[in-house]
């Protein structure tokens, strides 16, 4: 499954909720999720409108590894 080219921060916000994180603080433009799932894990979310796409693959490959999925299966979880 391709990237999503257009995701915003909110976004990806809502679709991380979904697999259990939290907004737990904000600074600026920049959102701190945490999740007990698996664990406790932290992810720093920026709030702009698009994302880059390194920034994208970047928090998605973290939150795959905590999780232990690939990015396909983590993809499938978060916008299906």
């Amino acid at each position: 499954m391709k990237l999503p080219r257009n995701l915003s921060g909110a976004d990806l916000v809502r679709a991380l909720e979904r697999l259990g994180y939290a907004v737990t603080r904000q600074k600026a433009s920049h959102l701190r999720l945490t999740t007990l799932r698996n664990g406790e894990h932290h992810v720093t979310i920026p709030n702009h409108d698009p994302l880059k796409l390194g920034t994208l693959a970047g928090i998605l490959r973290d939150v795959g590894e905590h999780l232990d999925l690939d990015r396909d299966a983590l993809l499938e979880e978060m916008f299906a």
